[in-house]
């Protein structure tokens, strides 16, 4: 059974599947301090949070066995991602549910902001009618200037062509056919800095996007333009903005984040007549809510499985069209690396990945995990996984190098690995044939057609008359049957490999009288049992 701890306030119904899976456990229990979670952390395989629950890597360290932190949201500053990566962690959000609940409280913000809402409904619930000072603007004609436009920037930009405004938008990863589909003109952020009337954030919070709009950026905008913030606080300066507005450059501001949260009693936002404020209420609809916990649960009760999940924020993501191509070959690519590093002898330096056919066509980042997984996993066990094998072949200065070509030779798809060592070079190949599944098709410099399953006996000889049955001979005096044998040579009388699938381990006494065999160079146990 797995154990499942949620630490802050989750709907039931956004949770009911994890709650009646027959092999999940569910505890609920919220407004936990640190110290307590990491009391109790270490009987649970996932832990469910939204915003208020801080993982850190002391709560990691004591979770001995989690595998799967959730984020019921977007935002995972709660989060040490670098911990969770480090210690094979897979951290997961749901990034769509609550999409259009932001981008609506971002265009109700913008709204608000044109027309002096909040401040006009004060006056009159306070008994004054006052028409005169709270004279607003159209959005219509206006330019809005959306500096990131993935999904909530894009639903904004769509809502935003409604009202006829003329849309600028930034982001680096838009293409031009994109952006022309969505009526957007692409801009960079200076020219929308300098030219909109609205501006709204819908950026991720980096080293690169914290303060990006800060004094210099406020001096060069239109006199009169408005700001919206319902991103992250950080991305907008928020001591320069409120310079900006009492020189008159900037009319007014909607936020709905702060820098810190929430906010001191003596911030400037929450006693300046020219801005909005609102509780980061961005994804507080029950729509979204339900939305983002259904998500992720369903993510976290695939991983816990085994099987196929999306969204962990710290591997890159996989388009589904790519992850149908790829997925097929995950486990190949494992056994593939584990084959390579029970035969490599000496220090790992640099592990080669070659992608041929149309898996050169694809991302293939997710498959190399795995082959790095299987090539560590011979040294470092199950501490080594998909979500860390990079950093800890990183860490272990182990070069990964990729490489791809869409021409193969016999094969629609071959995937091969090389391992270089201080002292060699070890090559293995694979593929999925049709009927057949994987099949290992070179090992080293010689052709083979091997399934990567059980134990696998590799032996490096001389080709001369009576090896083969010398070899027999002696695994049938050791009671070990052998179940199926071949052998690759380039020419008569040379160099050539024997493999042979056996039914259960050999000693390593066996081992060494195999290699005091007459013209037997070398014999090596491979082993692929799962467990």
């Amino acid at each position: 059974m797995f154990k499942v701890l949620v630490s802050d306030p989750i709907s039931d119904f956004g949770i009911q599947q994890l709650m009646d899976a027959n092999d999940v456990v569910v505890d609920k229990k919220t407004g936990l301090t640190e110290e307590q979670l990491i009391d109790i952390i270490g009987e649970y395989d996932a832990l469910l949070v939204r915003s208020q629950t801080r993982v850190t890597a002391q709560v990691m360290n004591a979770g001995k066995q989690l595998k799967v932190i959730g984020r019921a949201g977007v935002g995972v500053d709660n989060i040490d991602l670098q911990a969770a990566t480090e210690r094979g962690i897979i951290v997961i959000n749901a990034p769509d549910g609550n999409t259009i609940t932001t981008c609506e409280h971002a265009f109700a913000m913008m709204m608000a902001l044109a027309r002096h809402i909040p401040q006009a409904y004060v006056k009159t619930i306070n008994g004054v009618w006052d028409r005169k000072t709270f004279l607003g603007v159209e959005l219509r004609n206006k330019t809005l200037g959306v500096l990131g436009m993935g999904r909530i920037g894009s639903e904004v930009a769509k809502r935003a062509k409604a009202f006829g405004m003329n849309i600028l938008g930034y982001d680096p990863f838009m293409t031009d056919e994109r952006a022309e589909k969505l009526g957007v003109k692409l801009g960079t952020v200076d020219e929308i800095i300098r030219s909109a009337d609205f501006i709204t954030v819908h950026t991720p919070l980096t080293a690169e996007t914290r303060h990006m709009i800060s004094t210099p950026q406020f001096e060069v905008m239109k006199r009169g333009m408005r700001i919206i913030n319902c991103a992250r606080g950080g991305i907008i300066d928020e001591v320069a903005l409120v310079a900006a507005i009492d020189k008159g450059i900037v009319a007014g501001a909607a936020f709905d984040v702060f820098e810190h949260e929430p906010p001191q009693e003596d911030h400037p936002f929450l006693h300046h007549p020219n801005i909005i404020v609102t509780p980061h209420l961005g994804a507080s609809t029950v729509e979204a809510q339900e939305n983002v916990a259904i998500d992720v649960s369903e993510q976290v009760l695939h991983i816990l499985r085994n099987e196929a999940f999306k969204n962990a924020v710290n591997m890159p993501p996989v388009p589904a069209n790519v992850l149908k191509k790829i997925q097929p070959f995950f486990d190949l690519g494992e056994k593939l690396g584990r084959f390579a590093a029970q035969m490599a002898k000496g220090p790992l330096i640099e592990i080669i990945v070659h992608y041929s056919g149309e898996l050169a066509e694809v991302d293939t980042q997710p498959l190399t995990r795995h082959i790095v997984k299987g090539v560590l996993s011979r040294n470092l066990g199950t501490d080594v996984n998909i979500v860390n094998s990079m950093h800890l072949a990183k860490v272990r200065d182990i070069n990964i190098i990729v490489q791809k070509s869409v021409v193969t030779k016999d094969f629609t798809n071959l995937l091969t690995v090389i391992l270089r060592t201080d002292t060699e070079e070890r090559l293995v190949a694979g593929t999925l044939l049709s009927g057949y599944g994987e099949r290992i098709v070179q090992i080293d410099k010689y052709t083979v057609d091997l399934a990567p399953e059980g134990h696998i006996l590799l032996i490096s000889h001389n080709d001369k008359p009576g090896l083969i049955g010398s070899v027999g001979t002696l695994l049938g005096k050791n009671e070990i049957n052998i179940a199926t044998m071949q052998v690759g040579r380039k020419i008569a009388g040379g160099s050539a490999i024997m493999v042979l699938t056996v039914d259960k381990s050999i000693a390593q006494q066996v081992i060494t009288d195999l290699k005091q065999i007459p013209e037997l160079n070398k014999a090596k146990q491979i082993v692929l049992n799962n467990d």
